[in-house]
């Protein structure tokens, strides 16, 4: 009784998360339409509305100026996990019979191409584009790994849970556990990649 609420409780929210993409695709669509119409206006509005990057970096506190080497310090080690996360998926995804997940999917650099921003703030953009979306990337893979090895909810309340989380058995629950662990390590061996 208690799994069919949950699984009806899943199921609206992928539902919602279904509308909520296609409305975000719809929008995206307007967009493109409407940049197709108005091209050279928009083009025009871009660089009226791009600031000027001298008086961007007078205009900017300077205590932000001075921890911006502090943000961009991350970047060093998130491309050496970036690096050693991949390297393991691509030894062991193999190996358990898992689909890779795809970089491309999650890594998604295209705000650098909007012309109402300065070249920092299209740094600032390629930089939040790259850390998020290695974030997730590195989520996914951590979600497979998890959903293969070790599918088991935890005991306390998580602020936030992966897309394979709702699957995973109930802390405690042992029986499902045995029974059910070769079920869920056959789903992730029939994803394709």
């Amino acid at each position: 009784m208690e799994h069919q609420k949950i699984d009806e409780l899943v199921a609206r929210i992928k539902a919602l998360e279904s509308e909520l993409e296609t409305e975000l695709h719809q929008e995206y669509e307007r967009f493109t339409c409407e940049i197709t119409k108005k091209r050279e206006e928009l083009l025009a509005s871009y660089r009226h509305d791009r600031e000027n990057l001298f008086r961007y970096l007078v205009t900017t506190p300077i205590l932000h100026l001075l921890s911006a080497p502090v943000i961009w310090v991350v970047l060093f080690p998130a491309v050496i996990l970036d690096l050693f996360v991949t390297l393991y998926q691509w030894i062991c995804f193999p190996i358990y019979k898992i689909a890779k997940v795809k970089r491309q999917d999650y890594i998604i650099i295209d705000r650098h191409m909007l012309g109402y921003l300065n070249s920092i703030e299209k740094l600032n953009c390629l930089y939040c584009s790259y850390f998020n979306g290695l974030m997730g990337y590195i989520s996914e893979i951590a979600a497979r790994t998890e959903q293969y090895w070790c599918p088991i909810r935890h005991a306390k309340r998580m602020k936030s849970i992966h897309s394979r989380y709702q699957n995973f058995f109930e802390y405690g629950d042992s029986k499902n556990f045995r029974q059910g662990n070769r079920e869920l390590r056959k789903e992730l061996m029939e994803e394709k990649e």
